[in-house]
């Protein structure tokens, strides 16, 4: 959530502060603005809503300078407007935020007291008011923001700018990412490598608590104690190139159809085809000596952790237990020796998620990232990186994200297994061909897609959904929900399908549609026999199975989805796919914001 971009540059700046925002539009905003520092004066515009507002205004009242920092305000405190939208201004201080500062009330009313003036209902600009007090108090910009970030308690990451010094950008994190950008005479601020990408490819990555001090000529970086350090300049890697949608309307359908490639680029660095192993990068510690795995995440990764325990209970016999990243730490869990804990992002900077690897490693546990962006702190920080390969993600509801990550998962699972010795050379060899297979699979299910479309208004209709599943296809149920419910804003849920009868069959009426999840094999007779007493009472049914479970029970339906027949493996995967196109097609029936839905925000960096 927000994006944070600042410049120091040669001419002025204002395009591309403009630029680097729109490279952040995938993480979600309400709100727009930029201020640059030109003849001694802040220059700030800003705009409620998308960037092409911003836009409007900037081209009726330009902002010249050669200093600028720039935000997309996810709203926290105060409501998206355009007085709560950044950067904020408190005398010859202009700041930029993202995060939250948890004592923000405190240090409020202190300042209110000495009869200081706020014009937003913000807590970042408190920060501006605190800095600013201590410039008027004839301390030095680099001085006043290394007192004032003691006293800010929270997550944040900060960019400050001063209307006296237009060569002096300062930037400090704690919580929330910031990367630092080397350029040819100028140097830059971003919330990530991607801000970046078009300005510079040679960044550093500021760790936790450090503060850095930038000017044209110069970097200068300090921990939190105010000690001076270096961090490596690395190459980015990121590309200069916006990325757009190509052919399809919009990014999450993009990324919907990126899926057999992207899952097949995952699988070839985990997967030795002439061997018939499923290998992992090198690790500092034995996997044999793992008797029990914690897998924390958020949202849809938390679901990827579900669908994991069956699996590595399944296959390598070892208990598994996984929680949800908000409530993990405050539930005071008991971590045991020769544990491994799993942690699972797409953007590697889940602010929940990481606050619980923190708590873990503190705990003494060796801990492996799932994580899709190799430079992200999640990424710099566990034991053991376990890449995913989907490549940029925009849609906030994810999509190749997830599956990945389920394909790292299973490559986990057999490794453990076979760790443990669990599995023979010839199960490991059967997984593998099944692997292999998920591409054109995933490939197979999007073929269906007209037929999704055709169904979907009359999802749309609806005021709830039910999805139902067993075994691993339950956590596909709650994803399936998930998606419904984030781009489309009908409350949707999902179920076990044996619960059914345990409560949500009191939902049940003809305007509720029930999506069941259903594979052919041991499991599928009881499926149906839940989807059974559900249509009993006026279930409107939409059954997703292969050819055999709908020669079996899609009569009984009033939609059907046919899947390819696949091992029961790779089958949440492959499933994965009609889910999300059924959400996509609804949401666009309904005409939401598909990529940026309401109150949403694609890297949620605070807790």
């Amino acid at each position: 959530m927000c994006g944070i971009i600042g410049i120091l540059g040669k001419n002025d700046v204002a395009d591309r502060l403009v630029d680097g925002l729109k490279r952040l539009e995938y993480r979600g905003y309400d709100s727009a603005g930029i201020c640059t520092v030109h003849d001694g004066q802040l220059i700030r515009r800003r705009a409620e809503g998308k960037l092409e507002n911003l836009a409007r205004v900037l081209a009726a009242e330009p902002a010249p300078g050669t200093s600028g920092i720039a935000h997309t305000r996810w709203a926290t405190h105060g409501a998206p407007t355009t007085d709560n939208a950044h950067p904020h201004i408190a005398g010859d201080v202009v700041i930029v935020h993202n995060g939250i500062i948890e004592n923000f009330k405190p240090l409020r009313e202190e300042l209110l007291a000495e009869g200081r003036v706020f014009l937003s209902q913000t807590d970042t600009e408190i920060v501006a008011h605190l800095i600013a007090r201590e410039v008027e108090r004839g301390v030095a910009p680099r001085d006043a923001v290394a007192a004032v970030l003691p006293r800010l308690h929270g997550a944040f990451a900060l960019g400050v700018m001063f209307r006296t010094e237009p060569d002096l950008l300062i930037g400090a994190r704690l919580g929330a990412p910031l990367t630092v950008g080397y350029g040819d005479g100028e140097n830059y601020l971003g919330s990530d490598a991607h801000a970046l990408a078009a300005l510079t490819q040679r960044i550093a990555y500021l760790d936790e608590g450090d503060w850095v001090a930038i000017t044209r000529s110069g970097v200068e970086i300090f921990d939190r104690d105010n000690r001076p350090v270096e961090r490596p300049i690395v190459h980015s890697g990121a590309s200069a190139a916006l990325i757009d949608k190509g052919n399809h309307r919009h990014f999450m359908q993009k990324e919907i159809y990126e899926q057999p490639v992207v899952v097949a680029q995952t699988l070839q660095s985990y997967l030795r085809p002439i061997e018939q192993m499923v290998a992992l990068p090198d690790m500092g510690f034995d996997l044999g000596s793992i008797e029990r795995v914690a897998i924390v995440a958020c949202g849809t990764a938390s679901y990827v952790g579900m669908i994991g325990k069956y699996w590595i209970e399944r296959f390598a016999r070892i208990p598994v237990e996984v929680d949800v990243a908000s409530e993990f730490r405050y539930r005071d869990p008991v971590l045991l020796p020769n544990t491994l804990g799993v942690v699972v992002s797409q953007s590697g900077e889940t602010a929940d998620t990481l606050a619980a690897l923190r708590h873990m490693k503190a705990n003494g546990v060796t801990t492996a990232g799932i994580i899709n962006v190799p430079t992200s702190s999640m990424a710099r920080e566990v034991d053991l990186l376990l890449p995913t390969h989907a490549g940029p993600e925009i849609g906030v509801a994810s999509t190749k994200a997830f599956t990945c990550q389920l394909a790292v998962m299973a490559a986990l699972s057999v490794n453990l297994a076979r760790a443990a010795g669990k599995l023979s050379a010839e199960e490991e060899s059967e997984i593998v061909r099944h692997l292999i297979e998920a591409p054109a699979a995933i490939n197979a299910a999007l073929a269906h897609d007209d037929e999704i479309q055709a169904m979907a208004g009359t999802i749309a209709g609806a005021r709830d959904v039910l999805y139902l599943g067993r075994g691993p296809d339950y956590p596909l149920a709650l994803e399936g929900a998930l998606k419904l419910k984030e781009i489309s804003y009908i409350h949707a849920e999902g179920y076990a399908s044996g619960e059914m009868k345990h409560g949500p069959i009191a939902l049940i009426d003809d305007n509720v549609p029930l999506i069941v999840l259903a594979p052919s094999g041991p499991l599928f007779d009881k499926t149906v026999s839940n989807m059974q007493e559900a249509q009993a009472r006026g279930a409107q049914v939409v059954l997703i199975s292969d050819a055999d479970g709908l020669a079996q029970a899609g009569e009984d339906a009033v939609a059907t989805i046919e899947m390819p027949k696949v091992h029961p493996l790779i089958a949440p995967i492959v499933y994965a796919v009609p889910v999300q196109l059924l959400a996509y097609h609804v949401a666009v029936a309904k005409g939401t914001d598909v990529d940026q839905p309401r109150n949403l925000a694609k890297s949620v960096t605070v807790e």
